[in-house]
């Protein structure tokens, strides 16, 4: 892992998040945006070059809507910047940890990302990610 990239927090309203989040910090959120696939709308923060990504639901069974029911608005998850994410994901398969899924997906701010299971990480959910980079030909 190189770096912390993000932390995950989950929230009810993303408007009144924001405003409370841009009070806290002193500056404004500098993306907006919606992850269809995944039924999540996502408002980023930067701070100390740490990001802070908040997390609304925009379906009832989402994972984030199922999260706050279960255990109310809070911190979701941590994300971790990894290079060549499709590689080190067996490496932590092999290390005894559990990926959601097999295989990378593209998530906000223009990444791809898979997650860790909470059961294989002591109860906290870990993302891994990767910038998407995008090649020029010339």
């Amino acid at each position: 892992m190189e770096k912390l990239e993000h932390i995950g927090i989950a929230v009810k309203n993303i408007e009144t998040a924001n405003k409370l989040f841009a009070s806290l910090l002193g500056r404004d959120h500098y993306k907006i945006e919606e992850v269809a696939s995944e039924g999540v709308r996502t408002a980023f923060f930067e701070v100390g070059g740490v990001k802070i990504e908040l997390l609304e639901a925009t379906r009832e069974d989402s994972p984030i809507a199922k999260f706050i029911e279960k255990k109310g608005e809070g911190i979701h998850h941590l994300a971790f910047e990894v290079s060549d994410i499709r590689k080190r994901l067996p490496e932590y398969e092999a290390k005894g940890f559990t990926p959601l899924s097999t295989e990378p997906k593209k998530g906000a701010d223009n990444k791809m990302i898979c997650f860790l299971h909470p059961k294989s990480t002591r109860g906290v959910l870990i993302e891994l990610c990767e910038e998407i980079r995008t090649s020029s030909s010339l």
